[in-house]
């Protein structure tokens, strides 16, 4: 396998994440196998959004699918691209529409996680707005000849800052967001740092009552649960105006709409989604790009998922010649399916490379032992499950840890004495454990043929 060389800062974020369970923020690129069609059909989505379209997609698959790892190796793509992205995870207090602001608290998430390739772990609202007005400065000197301590530098700045403003007048809200833009324009010129944190405020959906807005900034609305999916077409214009490509939104946790147990709260997330998936297809929104994250059961259940809800389900389910084996990966539901044997042998490799690296030391595991614990790994979860939980990849790291602090241990010592444990546990049960690893190892067999195992 060829020689890894990933900075060290990389490898903590990775090592800490897997054997946490949880997704890297960074470094995904060095542990990705896998979804290619999947990946080639959102970059092909990026394209269309760079170019004005819009685009929407529910990414699904059971716990530990590996959901959240695609958002996020996107979601890192995207940056790169000179996207500006959003992440958010729904949770009870985070939801599209709530009686007691969860719809807002979504949005205020969103605004907090916004990143761009600069600055890439949140907080990018004010740069995204200083950079703005910075490079409006820097192309007017080379226009004309400017100084950057000329008077005529802040009118000719204004005159741009105002021109796209008045652009976003003629969208939904759009009066009162140029408005705010003006306001912070105003006191980043005459370094009134209340002015600038009230724009800031009010931008990042933070007031709560119109009559302080009107008071602080001299606007008649504030971002509130009805309408702060408006303001993000809003932002995804005004992103597109000043430079970047366009605004992905990556929501995570979908099922906990699915879990709302209020029929009437529930539906109405689920109108609120149909709207979103309506301006995206449509092309009612422009330069943005919403993607969910769920489970199947979040979208396929008739009782209580997406299809429970008719409008829905007509717009999602598979088509009479795209599903089955003819997948297209245009569909807007992407299915995650399990990773293959080879895709999952590839990346123990890469994790053993990566686990040697971080703790200086030779690896020594061999492929023929990534297969074997690959195969205890099926008889111990069932086959139907090795591909599809995180708790593989976390029992692969936690026996890296244990082979690198316990040198005296061997590789075939620790396996034994885990089928050893699992067995005792089992007790009575073990008859059908061992027909489940019979069935297992069948899998495999092909897999191994391969590898002359």
């Amino acid at each position: 396998m060829k020689s890894l060389k990933i900075p060290k800062r990389l490898t903590t974020a990775l090592v800490n994440s897997l054997t946490a369970g949880v997704v890297p923020r960074v470094g995904l690129e060095h542990i990705a196998v896998g979804r290619k069609p999947e990946v080639e059909s959102i970059l092909r989505d990026m394209d269309n959004i760079a170019e004005g379209g819009a685009a929407f997609r529910l990414i699904t698959g059971r716990y530990g699918s590996g959901k959240s790892f695609l958002l996020q190796m996107i979601r890192n793509y995207a940056m790169d691209r000179d996207f500006v992205v959003a992440d958010a995870d729904l949770s009870p207090e985070r939801r599209l529409v709530g009686t007691k602001g969860q719809g807002l608290a979504t949005y205020r998430e969103l605004m907090t996680h916004l990143s761009t390739k600069t600055r890439p772990d949140g907080g990018a609202l004010e740069a995204i707005l200083q950079k703005w007005i910075a490079a409006i400065q820097q192309d007017l000197m080379l226009e004309f000849g400017l100084k950057p301590d000329d008077p005529a530098i802040t009118q000719k700045v204004e005159v741009q800052i105002y021109a796209v403003a008045n652009e976003m007048q003629n969208l939904v809200h759009g009066f009162d967001f140029a408005k705010v833009l003006a306001a912070y324009w105003n006191g980043y010129k005459l370094t009134d740092d209340d002015l600038k944190g009230a724009s800031l405020r009010w931008l990042r959906g933070e007031y709560t009552t119109k009559t302080e807005a009107r008071k602080e900034l001299g606007v008649s609305v504030i971002i509130d649960d009805d309408n702060w999916y408006d303001y993000m077409k809003l932002w995804s214009e005004f992103i597109a105006k000043i430079g970047y490509k366009g605004l992905l939104l990556f929501i995570d946790e979908g099922v906990n709409l699915y879990k709302i147990t209020n029929s009437i709260s529930r539906h109405s997330n689920y109108e609120k989604l149909l709207t979103m998936f309506n301006d995206t297809m449509q092309g009612k929104a422009e330069h943005l790009g919403i993607y969910m994250g769920g489970t199947p059961q979040f979208v396929e259940d008739e009782r209580r998922g997406l299809f429970s809800y008719e409008a829905l389900r007509s717009r999602l389910i598979d088509g009479r010649y795209g599903g089955g084996l003819l997948k297209t990966y245009t569909s807007p539901i992407l299915k995650l399916e399990m990773l293959s044997n080879e895709e999952i042998l590839i990346l123990l490799q890469k994790l053993r490379e990566i686990h040697a690296m971080h703790f200086q030391y030779e690896a020594q595991l061999s492929n023929e032992q990534l297969i074997a614990f690959m195969q205890a790994a099926v008889g111990r979860l069932g086959a139907e499950q090795l591909l599809t939980t995180r708790e593989v990849i976390r029992d692969f790291m936690d026996l890296l840890h244990t082979m690198h602090q316990h040198p005296e241990t061997t590789f075939e010592e620790l396996l034994s004495d885990r089928a050893q444990e699992s067995e005792n546990r089992t007790g009575s049960g073990s008859v059908s454990v061992s027909s489940k690893e019979e069935r297992a190892s069948d899998d495999l067999d092909d897999f191994l043929a391969e590898f002359d195992l």
